[in-house]
Parts: C-alpha cells; structure tokens; sequence
C-alpha cells in the first residue's frame, strides 16, 4: 500500500505560534496511530501565515499564484487533514476563512479532517463544535467525532502525554487514523489484464505448467 498523505494547515499568526505546535503534536500522534496498524504515511505541513499575499491576492483575482495553487493542490489530493486555527472573537481567524474561500467547494469533500483549536483559555472550546465544524460540514468533509483544543494553560508544566491535551491529541489521531484505514482504496484492477496476472515475469507457460503439474 502506498504511504497515506497527510496534509497539514496552520493558521497561527505568530512564528512559533502554539497553533502549529499543537497542529505538529496532531500530525506525529496520527502518524504514530497509523504506524500501529501497518500503514506508511507523509506529512506536509503548511502555515497560512506563510501564503497569506497569495490568499489575499487570489480572493482579488480570482487567480491562485503558482506557490499557492501548488499548495492547494498538494491539500485537496491528499488523502487526509488536520486544521488548526487559532481563536478570535469567538470563532476561527480571519486568515483561515481566507484560506477556506478560495478552496473549490467541492475540493474537500469526503476527505478525513481532524479539527484543531486554540486560545487564551477553555471558555473557547465550544468554537470547535458551533464554527469549524460547520464550516466543513458544509464542505461536505468527513470531520471526524473528536476535535482537539488546546488552552494556553494545557502547554504549562502538566502539558506532557498523560494530561488532558495528550489524551485529547491521542483521541483525535486515533479517529483519523481509523478513517484513513477505513478509506484505503479498494483494489478495483481488471482480473483480465495480463499485468495483474503476469507478475514477477512470470509467462503463460508458467502458468499453465503449475495448472498441468509440471
């Protein structure tokens, strides 16, 4: 089976920014989830910040600058996501709807999401819940059950991996990992094409010898 891609967004505004410290604890959990089960996977983390121009300059345009649309490519043929967005005002960054608007709508459909939040204190958790995840059910992705939110009190001294935040982590890595198993792709090849049969250089002789005994 060919390594599952994961595809990575960030929407911290700060550099380091605990978005993308939680969005990295996301993606190695899942990683790890994955290896478990027997299936090689690739990260690609990518941070908005790093393309907010392009994204301003598409929503101008209507035009995607080349960096960006590789990105984007690289984000919707991927065969999973994690999001995480900071919290303001109550609800993803601003930069983040930027992002998601100059996405084709039909772009993420059916696609595992793991969704991601943080903020200043847990008051905000519920942002998940009432803001993202609509957001992507109108998207039609495949958000999975569990969404992680990180408070800035969850990356103190009791931030390790027994504590609330790492069991979260481990919880929403689990989901999404069983969904990207669950979402492997299905060996359709036609049993008539003779490079399903004739593997390893093997000839019909071969074959048919096996079949005779000899």
């Amino acid at each position: 089976m060919a390594a599952r891609r994961i595809a990575v967004i960030s929407a911290g505004l700060s550099n380091p920014s605990s978005t993308r410290m939680l969005a990295d604890r996301l993606a190695m959990a899942t990683v790890a989830e994955l290896n478990e089960r027997g299936v090689d996977s690739e990260v690609q983390t990518y941070e908005l910040r790093d393309f907010a121009h392009q994204i301003t300059d598409n929503m101008l345009t209507g035009f995607a600058p080349t960096e960006l649309e590789a990105m984007i490519s690289n984000v919707t043929n991927a065969d999973a996501l994690i999001v995480v967005t900071p919290i303001f005002s109550t609800s993803y960054s601003g930069l983040f709807k930027s992002f998601i608007d100059v996405l084709d709508p039909d772009s993420l459909a059916g696609k595992p999401v793991l969704i991601g939040a943080n903020a200043g204190t847990a008051r905000h958790s519920l942002a998940i819940d009432y803001a993202i995840r609509p957001l992507f059910a109108y998207l039609h992705a495949d958000t999975v059950s569990s969404g992680v939110f990180a408070a800035s009190s969850d990356w103190g001294s009791n931030a390790d991996d027994v504590a609330p935040l790492g069991r979260r982590v481990e919880k929403g890595a689990r989901e999404l990992a069983e969904r990207i198993v669950a979402n492997a792709p299905v060996n359709n090849s036609d049993p008539f094409d003779p490079a399903n049969y004739l593997g390893e250089g093997r000839s019909f002789g071969h074959l048919l010898g096996g079949l005779t005994g000899e």
